[in-house]
């Protein structure tokens, strides 16, 4: 396959850009359907799929982008690849700090910041390995390493295989090395944490793997069916698995990393048979304009969703409210019943950022890193 730019691939980040829209901004974060908000703990929802989603789409993407490079020095690429990595990081904790910029409590890690590191020794490991057989030992590696830790390392004060909530070696190496330095929800773990970032640059190899399939010279169709039933497999691996180590997110769990990856696979395929091989181009048109600026809608949502949550306005009743609760209160609220009615203020927000990013496209104005 030559390196002409896959529609699919596009239209699967905007699908996933649009979820993330969806469940990151409800009118009220107490009325969210249970599908648009993630697992109390262990197993999965929609929502579940989101984070994944954007790893698997950087390891497919990295792949065409290192195959199209102008320069195959590897100490260009090399710089390339950190320049990214810190830009993107550098972008969340700017995410994580605005507008106050407090550096004594700012959380470290988060969303963008796990994807620059994934992306970054995802890199390193593709560049370092002659052929996706290697990048395979790599991925079982990874996952059994991580699984070995967690499941017998004697954690102080906690023990062995323990999964529960805060207590955990994952918990436990974030409150010794991030202290004061973690997501404001709990305080004293993170999810997007150290240790379960092993398991997540498992996940971008996985999308890389993926990646060299596509390039592979295989018809077509085939690599449609390879893709699904590969999904498929990893679905039911990552079920067994889920007997003795739980799908979870915040601890992003081996099983969690290969039953994502295989329903990154079952979608991403769909995409491709019908975009790029049946041609249905026109009708994914939106979702393909949604993934072409990934990084400027993220931020972007970002900032506009912080902003409104914190700027405050005065009721009627003189109560002072965000400008969000204000909006949702008055504008939404009267049109359905509360959970509804939060719903169709995830999907304005949603189409607001499609607006933007559909006059990104019509400007040809796409923001690279």
């Amino acid at each position: 396959m030559d390196n002409k730019r896959l529609l699919s691939l596009d239209a699967f980040r905007g699908f996933t850009i649009a979820g993330m829209m969806l469940v990151n901004n409800p009118g009220t974060w107490s009325m969210i359907y249970p599908q648009l908000k993630h697992a109390e703990w262990n197993g999965w929802t929609f929502t579940d799929w989101i984070f994944p989603f954007f790893l698997f789409i950087v390891g497919v993407a990295m792949v065409f982008s290192f195959s199209s490079a102008k320069s195959t020095n590897e100490k260009d690429i090399l710089k390339k690849i950190t320049r990214r990595g810190l830009i993107i990081f550098g972008l969340g904790l700017f995410l994580n700090g605005f507008p106050f910029f407090n550096l004594s409590t700012i959380r470290i890690f988060g969303v963008l910041q796990r994807i620059a590191v994934c992306y970054f020794f995802a890199s390193i490991i593709y560049l370092k390995t002659k052929n996706s057989k290697s990048r395979a030992i790599w991925v079982l590696a990874l996952l059994f390493f991580y699984w070995i830790v967690m499941e017998f390392y004697p954690t102080p004060e906690i023990g062995a295989g323990i999964y529960e909530v805060g207590k955990n070696f994952a918990s436990w190496l974030d409150s010794k090395i991030l202290t004061g330095h973690m997501w404001s929800v709990t305080k004293t773990w993170d999810p997007e944490g150290l240790f379960s970032t092993i398991p997540a640059i498992a996940t971008t190899l996985l999308g890389v793997l993926t990646g060299e399939f596509l390039r592979s010279t295989k018809p077509e169709t085939e690599k449609v069916i390879w893709l699904f039933l590969a999904g498929e497999v990893l679905l039911f691996l990552g079920l067994i698995w889920n007997e003795v180590l739980p799908i979870n997110k915040s601890l992003w769990t081996s099983s969690y990393t290969i039953f994502m990856a295989g329903w990154a696979l079952v979608i991403f395929s769909t995409f491709y048979f019908l975009i790029d091989i049946k041609n249905y181009k026109k009708i994914f048109q939106p979702l393909v304009i949604f993934g072409l600026n990934p990084i400027a809608v993220f931020v972007l949502s970002g900032l506009i969703a912080k902003s409104i949550g914190m700027i405050k306005v005065e009721r009627s009743d003189s109560k002072i409210i965000s400008l969000q609760s204000f909006l949702f209160q008055n504008y939404f609220l009267p049109l359905a019943s509360p959970i509804n009615a939060s719903l169709i203020f995830a999907i304005c927000f949603m189409l607001l950022m499609f607006f933007i990013a559909w006059m990104m496209w019509k400007k040809k104005i796409f923001l690279k890193v």
